[in-house]
Parts: structure tokens; sequence; C-alpha cells
């Protein structure tokens, strides 16, 4: 898939877990693995704003593009 998914490089930039992170942004644990992953189908923009929000990014740190997919 073209567009990859960096939450895991933003956890270990911030010394964050997973859960701690699913916490913060109000999603399961499971969702943010499936986000994580990049096999979720779409994102809403109130969970990419609660992710940046709680990782203290912007949504160019989390989503990539890449034409290499």
């Amino acid at each position: 898939m073209p567009i990859v998914v960096n939450i895991d490089v933003m956890l270990a930039r911030r010394k964050m877990s997973s859960g701690e992170l699913a916490e913060k942004v109000g999603i399961t644990a499971t969702n943010l693995s499936i986000l994580k992953t990049g096999k979720a189908k779409a994102v809403r923009f109130s969970t990419l704003e609660a992710l940046c929000r709680a990782l203290e990014c912007q949504p160019g740190d989390i989503l990539e593009y890449s034409s290499e997919g």
C-alpha cells in the first residue's frame, strides 16, 4: 500500500507504549494495532487529531506516501 503509517516510529521517539497511546487517544489497542500495521481502510480526522495531540506531532509525521508500495 502506498500510504505508510509511522505510528511505531513516533511511539519510539516519544518513549510511549501502544497501550498508553491507545488510552490517550480513546481507541482500543486492537484498533490502534490495525492503524499501526497499515491495515485500516480509513482513519477519521478526529482520530488523527487525537493521535497528533498525544504524540505532539503533525499528520505528516504519522502518514507518508510512498510510490514504492
